[in-house]
C-alpha cells in the first residue's frame, strides 16, 4: 500500500522518464491529419529529415550532358514505410525525436508475434528490416506513409551506411597494407609475415592496438558526400555516384549528407549566403519527406545537371 501511495505522489517524475510517442502530441496530430488548415511545412537549414532504407542492386555507368562517363551505384526502395514516430525525453529534459522506418515486405508466417502486433498497429505489412532515423521536431512523418525515391533530389549529397563485405581472417599485408619482407636474399619462408611486434624486456609486451593479422571487413561503414546523379520515380531507383559498401541486394541506409548538406547549409545561412544554402541546381528538398503522392506530378526520370563545363566549348 505504501508503494502505491509513493507512486501517486510523483506522477510527473515518472512521466518524464517514460518513452513517449509523437502521436500523443498536438503538433504531430496536425501533421498526421492531411485536412488540417495549417500551412505545409518548409525545409530550413536547421531541419534534419529522415533517411531511407534501400537495397543495393549493383553498379553501372551513366553519361552526363557532356558525354562524361559517371560510375554510379543503383539503390532501390522496397515499400519503405513509416512504422512509428518517436519522442523520448532524456533525463536532462531534452527531447530525442526519431522516425522509425520499415522496408522489404516479408511473409506473415516468418514474423514474430511481437512484430506482427507492431506492424498491425501501424497498418503496414510486416517488414524484413526496421531502422530508426534521428530528426528534428518539425520533420515527423505520418505513420503508414510510403516513401519514394524522390525524397532525395538529384544534385544533392547523401551519406550511405552499410556493412562492408567480410573478408575473413587476413594477414597484415592485405589488412593493413604492410610492405612485407624481402622477396630474395636473407629471408627464409617469411616473405609476407608481419615482422617483429614487441619490444625488449621493457615494456615486455605488445601495445594494445598493434596492427596485426585478424578479421577484415564485416564492419559498419559510412561513405560520405556521394552526389545523387539520377532518380527513377517509376521504379524507385536512386543513382549515386561512386561505390557503396556491402554486397549486392544488401540493405543500406541513406540520409542527407551531414557535412556537405546540413553543416554547410547552417554555415552559409549564418553568413547570409542564402544562394549557397543548398547545392548548385537544388532549389528545395521535399519536406518532411518525399512520398508516393508527390510522384504523380513528376516525370518518371529526373537527372541532375552536369557540374562540369562542356569540353566542346573553347575556354576564353
Amino acid at each position: 500500500m505504501l508503494k502505491h501511495w509513493a507512486l501517486a505522489q510523483r506522477p510527473q517524475q515518472l512521466l518524464s522518464q517514460c518513452r513517449r510517442f509523437s502521436t500523443t502530441r498536438v503538433a504531430m496530430a496536425r501533421t498526421v491529419n492531411p485536412s488540417s488548415s495549417a500551412t505545409p511545412a518548409k525545409w530550413t537549414p536547421n531541419s534534419i529529415r529522415t533517411g531511407l532504407i534501400a537495397r543495393k542492386r549493383g553498379m553501372t555507368a551513366v553519361w552526363d550532358d557532356h558525354g562524361a562517363r559517371v560510375p554510379v551505384t543503383v539503390l532501390q526502395l522496397e515499400n519503405c514505410q513509416v512504422t512509428k514516430n518517436i519522442v523520448h525525453v532524456r533525463p536532462d529534459r531534452t527531447e530525442y525525436h526519431a522516425v522509425q522506418l520499415g522496408a522489404s515486405d516479408r511473409p506473415k508466417r516468418t514474423t514474430t508475434h511481437q512484430m506482427r502486433g507492431h506492424f498491425r498497429k501501424a497498418h503496414v505489412k510486416p517488414k524484413y528490416i526496421v531502422k530508426e532515423f534521428p530528426i528534428t521536431p518539425d520533420a515527423h512523418v505520418p505513420v503508414g506513409t510510403t516513401l519514394s525515391a524522390i525524397h532525395f533530389v538529384p544534385g544533392q549529397f547523401v551519406d550511405v551506411i552499410a556493412d562492408s563485405i567480410g573478408k575473413g581472417f587476413q594477414g597484415t599485408m592485405k589488412r593493413w597494407n604492410f610492405k612485407g619482407l624481402r622477396a630474395s636474399h636473407g629471408v627464409s619462408v617469411s616473405h609476407r609475415s608481419a615482422g617483429a611486434t614487441g619490444q625488449h624486456q621493457d615494456p615486455g609486451r605488445v601495445w594494445p592496438g598493434k596492427k596485426m593479422a585478424g578479421r577484415l571487413g564485416g564492419e559498419r561503414i559510412t561513405v560520405q558526400n556521394l552526389p545523387v546523379v539520377r532518380v527513377d520515380t517509376a521504379l524507385d531507383l536512386i543513382f549515386v555516384k561512386g561505390a557503396v559498401p556491402g554486397i549486392d541486394d544488401a540493405h543500406v541506409l541513406v540520409r542527407d549528407a551531414k557535412k556537405k548538406m546540413l553543416c554547410l547549409a547552417n554555415a552559409n545561412q549564418a553568413k547570409g549566403l542564402y544562394e549557397s544554402v543548398l547545392p548548385k541546381g537544388v532549389d528545395d528538398l521535399p519536406f518532411p519527406a518525399g512520398t508516393k503522392e508527390m510522384v504523380q506530378s513528376l516525370p518518371p526520370v529526373i537527372e541532375a545537371p552536369s557540374k562540369r563545363s562542356s569540353p566542346f566549348i573553347p575556354r576564353e
